[in-house]
């Protein structure tokens, strides 16, 4: 633009070339639509890492069905309101919970509640 309205030309101009990455017309179109449609899947289950059964064994909270059933729910209601990170609780245990991966990060007592300060959460969901 420069060289046709000043009549310059600059022969030390490096020559920039964008690489194409999809040869398909409409490849970002179809991704997104399975990724979309993936994060509309009602979460079926939530797992626990490493960390957390072994967080949740030292600290004699048993996992039950129905537990599970209400960890499943604090990820749905979590994801409904943009949720990554959360804290489920009741009165006797809490949970760290990765929402997009429907992971449990660790388990927490009671009595550790009162001595925790809890970070990088940006939800809480009591069950």
């Amino acid at each position: 633009m420069i060289q046709r309205v000043s009549g310059l030309q600059r022969t030390d101009a490096p020559q920039v070339r964008v690489p194409q990455t999809s040869s398909k017309p409409g490849a970002f179109g179809e991704m997104l639509r399975k990724e979309l449609a993936q994060s509309e899947q009602p979460v079926q289950s939530v797992a626990f890492s490493k960390h957390a059964i072994s967080r949740a064994q030292e600290r004699g909270i048993e996992v039950t069905p129905d537990l599970m059933d209400q960890l499943v729910g604090s990820v749905i209601r979590a994801q409904a309101k943009g949720a990554t990170n959360i804290l489920a609780m009741d009165a006797d245990k809490a949970f760290i919970i990765n929402v997009p991966n429907a992971k449990v990060i660790t388990a927490i007592t009671q009595e550790e509640m009162k001595e925790n300060i809890f970070t990088n959460i940006d939800g809480a969901v009591f069950l």
